[in-house]
């Protein structure tokens, strides 16, 4: 019985070593084809160079991997896979996901968008509810907070509003100077190429008074 379930725990390591190393390829090749610099090496201090981005800041363990960096369209750009863990014990569970965050010359505000959820709708029920838009398909697939909710309106205009339901579903939120788009699983490389795409979408459809005075109005 020990040497069977010693088998099973190098064959379950032989095969995570097998993926991990693919997927490291994949995502070097696809960095190699974008211009972009690739680190598969774990980084620890990810967490503190983005402190707003509060995906970042949960649990423990927490580190980043398979980094990408350098600039698209005369724009910076960061790609990662993300891991931390929560639990201890038999209820210890790790956690993973992958994300890009790209730079902004504007100043911008705290805004936060995802998928809307069941709870959601049970949180609305209860009175927590969100931003609003005059779209209600919009306001049906997505929940949004900001603490000033005219800046809001501002950045999800209509013509982002229809960018936004013609791409697919990634969470996004507003840190200083800069935008995370992410999923809660890992990415492939053409999940990278749509997030940088949807992240770049909304900055690039920015209303002209935040560009001509930096965010303030």
């Amino acid at each position: 019985m020990f040497y069977a379930i010693l088998a099973v725990v190098v064959i379950g390591i032989a095969i995570a070593w097998y993926v991990s190393t693919v997927r490291r390829k994949k995502l070097a090749a696809w960095a190699a084809t974008r211009g972009l610099r690739f680190d598969p090496r774990s980084d620890g201090l990810f967490d503190d160079v983005y402190p707003e981005f509060g995906c970042l800041r949960i649990g423990r363990g927490r580190r980043a991997s398979n980094i990408s960096s350098g600039t698209m369209d005369g724009r910076s750009v960061v790609s990662f896979d993300y891991r931390y863990v929560t639990g201890s014990g038999k209820s210890q569970q790790v956690h993973t996901f992958s994300g890009v965050i790209l730079g902004s010359d504007l100043s911008l505000k705290p805004l936060y968008i995802r998928s809307e959820t069941f709870f959601d709708k049970v949180g609305e029920f209860l009175g927590l509810d969100d931003i609003d838009f005059e779209s209600a398909e919009f306001s049906r697939a997505f929940h949004v907070k900001s603490p000033d909710k005219r800046w809001a309106f501002d950045v999800l205009h209509q013509r982002t509003i229809e960018f936004l339901l013609a791409q697919p579903r990634f969470s996004i939120q507003f840190g200083s100077g800069r935008i995370l788009v992410w999923r809660r699983r890992r990415f492939s490389p053409q999940t990278f190429d749509d997030a940088i795409r949807v992240g770049a979408g909304i900055l690039d459809r920015m209303p002209r008074y935040i560009a001509r005075q930096g965010g303030e109005r």
